[in-house]
This record gives structure tokens, sequence and C-alpha cells, in this order.
């Protein structure tokens, strides 16, 4: 279910994917940088303040002719202060049978949840190896690279899937450990992107397509009124072994089963004909495994020294 120890993966179905062209900026085209390209990144976040991205830079073969990757041990272990991670739809098949999907409150992202807060993620050991049977979300496979809208001023919508001539500046995580110059796997060869990189890049461009799709699939649930705020907590018992109050985490947006079933059947039916029924059973499904995550995180609080 996830790549082999070592190497940052990038891999996709085929798919119809626009070309958008690609740049390699130099030091004084930063300042184009605005707003992260995908819709299924979160929301309002500005360039170095994206999910476990450190050091973003745009890469140029100026400044990383000289770098690429190299084999690692733990390349995932960027992940271990994430507990929420963004899904696309075409992901929640594999996701459902790993942990619950749920979607953000604000922006309405789906999330794979990997934990119960932030800096605890239940599916990485102390190393930071990542368990060898759980899903990986593609926003996670991407990294390092990553790839930004240039000029886009961020209180501007973004641009319809099919606008043509969007500049796209590819940037890189300097700060990540895999990053090398020494590297195994080049960025560049000569002053042109190597094999490997133009791969990263298409993953990028298949990822974008999936999270415009997702950004369609959560109009419609939000047009038919399907979203519900469900509260999360974790129940607790009394010294004396009878149930307790719950403690209550937070909340998190899900698909209503009661408001699915009252759909008329015509609505029900133009959902099923548009492919989104399985994908709504899906997360569903996926809400079983709060146990789950609850079960390993206790085991994770109860092996912490001096744990609260």
């Amino acid at each position: 279910m996830r790549p082999a120890a070592g190497w940052p993966h990038f891999k996709f179905q085929t798919l119809d994917v626009a070309q958008m062209p690609l740049m390699w900026f130099t030091a004084q085209d930063i300042f184009l940088l605005e707003t992260p390209m995908t819709s299924a990144s979160p929301g309002g976040q500005s360039l170095g303040q994206i999910l476990f991205y450190r050091q973003l830079e745009p890469l140029s073969v100026e400044k990383h002719k000289s770098l690429g990757v190299s084999q690692v041990s733990n390349p995932f272990s960027f992940l271990a202060e994430t507990h929420l991670v963004p899904l696309t739809v075409d992901e929640f098949g594999l996701a459902a049978v790993c942990y619950p999907i749920i979607f953000d409150t604000q922006s309405k992202t789906p999330m794979a949840v990997m934990g119960l807060r932030q800096g605890m993620n239940v599916f990485l050991g102390n190393d930071g190896s990542l368990d060898p049977e759980v899903y990986l979300p593609a926003f996670a496979r991407r990294y390092p690279f990553l790839p930004i809208i240039a000029g886009q001023q961020p209180q501007q919508a973004a641009p319809p899937a099919d606008q043509q001539g969007e500049r796209v500046v590819v940037c890189i995580d300097r700060g990540a450990k895999m990053i090398s110059t020494t590297p195994e796997m080049p960025f560049f060869d000569s002053d042109q992107p190597s094999r490997y990189t133009q791969d990263a890049i298409q993953f990028c461009r298949e990822f974008d397509v999936l999270a415009r799709r997702t950004s369609e699939f959560v109009k419609l649930m939000d047009e038919h009124q399907l979203f519900e705020l469900t509260p999360l907590a974790i129940p607790r018992a009394n010294p004396d072994g009878t149930a307790g109050e719950p403690q209550k985490l937070g909340e998190y947006l899900r698909i209503s089963e009661q408001k699915l079933n009252a759909l008329p059947k015509e609505t029900f039916l133009e959902l099923r004909d548009r492919g989104v029924t399985a994908v709504m059973h899906a997360h569903l499904l996926s809400l079983g495994l709060w146990p789950k995550i609850l079960a390993r995180a206790a085991r994770i609080q109860a092996a912490t020294p001096l744990a609260n």
C-alpha cells in the first residue's frame, strides 16, 4: 500500500491531464508566488505555511542544479507532527479501510485521520517508520515537491480547470531530509529536469486533477445539504470503574446518513449516476475505524513517559 522504504514515490493511474506550462524560476521571481495550486491543500495559506513543508523554494537550475534526492531511512517521518492529511475522493476506497475520513469544519476538505491531536500520528513508530499496512495519501507522496500558481492574488478565486496559460512554479522543500548535495537521483540533467523530476511534476499535475474533482464532490454535498457537524469525544472512566463524562476533543463534518436516506429518489439516482454514492459510502464505512485510532492513541499515550 505504500512505496518501498527510502524513496519518495510518484504514481497514479494514467489520467487525461491538461498540460500546464511549468517554469524553473530564478531568485527575482520568488515574489510572484502567492497561492497553493491545489484545492485539496489547506486553504488560505501562504508560502511556508503549507502542511509539513518547512523551507519552500522555487526549483531553479541556478540554485539547485547539483541537488536531488537520495535514499534515506524512514522518508515519511515528516508526518510525525501531522494527525490530519488531506485526501482526494479518488483515494476514499483505499483510505476507508485504514482510518476515518472526515471533512474539515471550515474548508470542508476531506481529511485522513492519522491521530487525535497535533504531534501524534498513530501510524508512525518512534523512529519515524510508517506502518507498512497503511495507505499513504497522495498529498504526502508529492513531498518534497509542491506546485504553486504564480501571480495569483490571495483574494482571487482559483482559475477554472480548463483555463490555459496558468503559470505554475515548481517548488521543493529544501529542508526535506531526502534532498542531498550528492544525490542518487538528481533534479536536473544538465540544464533540463531529470526523468525523476518529470515524473514528480506529472504526479503533481494528476493530483491537481483529482483535487479539482474533490472540490466538485464537496460542492455537490453542500448543494444537497448532506453535511452534519459531529462532536469528537473519547470515553473516560471514573475511579470506581463506571462510565465518566466523555472528553470532547473537537468537531468535524461528516455526511449524514439520515439526510442521505431522506433524499428524493430522483436526486439519489442522479448522484448514483454521477458516481458519487460509492465515495459517500466509503466515507461512512471509514467512520467505523474511530476505535482503531483511539486504541492506537491509548497505546502510545501509555508508553509515553510521564503521560498526562
